[in-house]
């Protein structure tokens, strides 16, 4: 074997193909893998832009082994590891080429797509210069030819439309070069070593060692290495009193996270937790030689590690102000203020300012995160904005000056009173943020009550609740009549309100209040111990009105909570924020996937009238003919921006693939909601089944809830169910059950191994609104139906019962079909779950 460090565009030139064997899993990268490339990517823009001459950013390996070579044919190379980079990087060009286009650049365009991926003088299969595993092999060509079936409910199709979002939404907001720097970074500053294997190695065994290897040291262990090795004299006595006592303080995880800290306060606002070692390194090379200087070094380090230490456990800080907001942002999650709060405690240790001035500016931190989580701005930036604030802060002013002044820059998108207000009134509060952000806000809503006798919050289980349900039943619908506007229905009335923040509360008692009428609702709130219980139940009616005047009411308490930036008056002309995320949400749709003007407007907090308004008069939006009536119609007042377009909506649908009647209607299984919208942006939706299993006693009485709710909405369909969920157990599979409103119910197996659960389940069941999900959006993460071959199998599956039709397009939703089916068909959905069952034991068999 031979290796080379090379670009990424010097791997894929020539007349060469990489074919990724069979043996290799299918393309499985996420969101999560894709964001954080292309974080890297926009660090290498960002540093070319600025002048700088960047290092190229190591991707990794890439390990081939050489192949069959046909006369005339071109090169090709097996892909024994790396093949998901490589697939990436692959998507991240196609997408590039697509946006070139759209843009009007059709030379770049054309430059992208004979350098990167095609071999242009050969044709087919030679034609490619990557060709997937034969599962992923249909989704890759059809986004490489731009066929209209591009960008489907798979991961290569998610994988395609995710670039194809972040490019459109860096180019709005960037200069005019930005996009050709990107290009410039894909082709030159990607660097990856290609290990070439010789002819006659065994590639299989090769891939086998490559995927089995044991656990290697950590970047903390790494550094440790180092500095004794430099630590003759000192080393032994500096491990007892410094390194020790910290390191078994800490632990691993926390002592790595220290050493990357340590880090960013120091300046090294670009370090990656990744490369901590190699920085360190770096940094601490002058002092070879120098015990003195390398013991101060990890003097420190050490004192660093105290403060790191009052950070995750703020009980430890003695000062009750510091306190009170260390623990305030424990609460709300996530590490992203730990690089400025360690700074502030650096600056309070060392004499340099006062606990309670390091509280006030952590305050403000908190201001910060908040407003933006209620008024849904995406959180790509953060991390970065917080890693640059040490650095960055104003020396000459006190840190909370210095942190408000900071924070409150342009680009910063701190929102200002006027955008809070707004988002209180119309933005889905419920998808913001993640469950213990959005407890956070309710639960200070309501301390800010300053009640004589205080709820224990750290006691009390309290989850959030809908007052107007989610799932409303016709006394609530013949309520919400009386307000609709010309042409709205109460349901569409419903879903701008039900998940705004005036329409939610905190109780323990979601079970008893489901989706009741109002009146037995107050009952209920009115026995709360919680002030904003005690409000709602002294209302006569709860419609759009009173949710209105309540998110009014909340949104003046939120100001006063959480103080707003300075001197950053919104510019006239300004775009209002939420076009951006509708342009975000209609890229992200896949291919074959249609919605409507008012899932837009829930989406965004807006109304269905200005949307469509928006939609008729901006010119380059991806995807405004996926935007169809509540019925599935194109809108008769629909006209392309551009007035370019020679295929109607209608014909471009149909030829992704979706179904319409002779009266021009799509057909219902391919619309995406509002949720599925928010899924797809990565919004962290809500599951009715909880985390952490029910215990026995309640889940036997939810079991009991279930089955009388299912008899009492659904008599016809209840026989079948149940017989279903038995022959599930028998499988060794068991039931859980939800809290919220309907008792909903989930058929759930243990796949696990060595005592390591590894939950599955297929569906989930609601016995009041009569509908089953198919849970692709969990299963998609969960082994083996990671495999989008074997979610495919299993929409296949249920697809051939009448009265199932789940849309392909949604392989990484949650569509759903009617409970009914279970009347007549209760047997062959039972074929599907044994399966399932049979294809999670397989699995289980092979890990073990």
């Amino acid at each position: 074997m031979r290796a080379q460090e090379i670009t990424f565009f010097k791997l894929v030139q020539g007349e060469k193909q990489f074919q990724v064997p069979l043996y290799q899993r299918t393309y499985s990268w996420g969101r999560v893998n894709l964001q954080r490339l292309w974080d890297d990517v926009c660090e290498l823009v960002d540093q070319q832009r600025n002048g700088e001459a960047p290092a190229p950013h190591f991707l990794g390996s890439v390990v081939l082994a050489p192949g069959h070579i046909q006369a005339g044919g071109v090169q090709r190379w097996l892909v024994v590891d790396g093949q998901q980079r490589l697939t990436t990087l692959m998507l991240a060009c196609t997408a590039l080429r697509d946006h070139l286009k759209d843009r009007g650049d059709a030379r770049g365009a054309d430059r992208v797509h004979r350098q990167f991926l095609t071999n242009e003088f050969h044709e087919g299969l030679d034609h490619y210069r990557l060709l997937p595993t034969q599962a992923d092999r249909s989704a890759f060509k059809a986004c490489l030819e731009a066929t209209p079936t591009a960008g489907g409910g798979d991961n290569i199709g998610a994988a395609y439309r995710f670039f194809r979002g972040v490019l459109s939404q860096g180019d709005e907001q960037s200069g005019n070069d930005w996009v050709t720097t990107v290009e410039t970074a894909l082709k030159d500053l990607l660097s990856i070593v290609e290990i070439t294997a010789e002819q006659g190695d065994n590639v299989y065994r090769i891939f086998e060692s490559i995927n089995n290897t044991g656990v290697g040291l950590s970047q903390s262990d790494l550094l440790r290495n180092y500095l004794f090795s430099m630590l003759p004299k000192r080393g032994e006595r500096i491990y007892e009193e410094l390194w020790l006592p910290m390191q078994q303080q800490l632990g691993p995880k926390n002592l790595e996270l220290l050493v990357w800290l340590d880090l960013v306060v120091r300046g090294h606002s670009k370090a990656k937790q990744s490369e901590i070692y190699r920085e360190q390194q770096k940094r601490l090379d002058p002092w070879k030689g120098d015990e003195e200087a390398l013991q101060q070094e990890i003097t420190l380090l050490a004192e660093r590690g105290g403060r790191l230490l009052r950070i995750l456990e703020p009980r430890r800080e003695r000062s009750v102000p510091l306190r009170t907001a260390l623990e305030r942002l424990g609460r709300w999650g996530g590490q992203i203020h730990y690089p400025l709060a360690l700074h502030l405690l650096d600056l309070v240790d060392g004499g340099r300012t006062s606990a309670e001035e390091a509280a006030e500016a952590l305050r403000f931190v908190e201001s910060y995160l908040v407003r933006r989580m209620i008024c849904q701005i995406p959180t790509n930036n953060l991390n970065r904005i917080f890693m640059e604030t040490p650095k960055e802060l104003e020396t000459d002013r006190s840190p909370a000056e210095a942190v408000r002044r900071l924070l409150s820059g342009r680009r910063r998108n701190w929102p200002s009173d006027e955008d809070l207000r707004e988002a209180i009134r119309s933005k889905p509060f419920y998808w913001g943020g993640r469950p213990a952000q959005r407890t956070f806000v309710l639960r200070s809503l309501e301390e800010s009550h300053a009640s004589a006798e205080p709820v224990d919050f750290d006691k009390a289980a309290l989850t959030v609740e809908h007052v107007l349900p989610q799932r409303p039943g016709q006394p609530w619908l013949d309520l919400l009549t009386e307000e609709t506007e010309n042409g709205q229905s109460p349901q569409e009335l419903h879903d701008l309100l039900v998940h705004t923040l005036g329409n939610l509360t905190l109780s323990g008692e979601n079970a008893k209040l489901s989706n009741h009428p109002f009146q037995r609702k107050q009952q209920i709130l009115d026995s709360s111990s919680l002030r904003m219980n005690q409000e709602i139940a002294a209302a006569a009616r709860w419609g759009k009105a009173e949710i209105l005047a309540r998110a009014d009411r909340l949104a003046e308490r939120a100001v006063k909570l959480w103080p707003g930036p300075v001197g950053v008056p919104r510019t006239v002309g300004e775009e209002w924020p939420g076009w951006s995320e509708l342009r975000a949400a209609l890229v992200a749709m896949p291919s074959g996937t249609w919605t409507t003007y008012g899932d837009v407007a829930e989406l965004v907090g807006s109304h269905p009238v200005p949307v469509g308004a928006y939609l008729a008069g901006k010119v380059g939006v991806i995807g405004v003919y996926r935007v169809l009536t509540s019925d599935g119609r194109v809108s008769p007042s629909f006209r392309w921006p551009d007035g370019h377009e020679a295929s109607t909506p209608q014909e471009i649908l149909e030829r992704e693939g979706v179904p319409f009647d002779r009266a021009g209607r799509a057909h219902h299984s391919h619309r995406l909601t509002a949720a599925e919208l928010a899924t797809l942006l990565g919004r962290d939706i809500p599951e009715n089944r909880l985390a952490d299993p029910l215990p026995d006693a309640e889940n036997s009485a939810a079991a009991a809830r279930f089955e009388q709710q299912l008899k009492d909405h659904h008599p016809a369909a209840a026989d079948g169910v149940l017989a279903a969920l038995a022959f599930w157990e028998q499988q060794g599979g068991y039931r859980d059950h939800g809290r919220h409103e309907e008792t909903s119910c989930f058929p759930m197996l243990d796949a696990g191994t060595s005592g390591q659960p590894h939950l599955l389940w297929p569906l989930a069941l609601y016995p009041v609104t009569g509908t089953v999900e198919v849970v692709f959006q969990y299963l998609k993460d969960r082994a083996p139906f990671d495999d989008t071959e074997l979610r495919r199998e299993l929409l296949r599956r249920l697809n051939e019962i009448e009265g199932v039709e789940l849309a392909e397009a949604k392989l990484e939703l949650r569509p759903s079909f009617p409970l009914q089916v279970f009347a007549e068909h209760s047997e062959e959905i039972c074929a599907v779950l044994e399966w399932f069952v049979h294809t999670a034991a397989l699995d289980l068999a092979r890990r073990a």
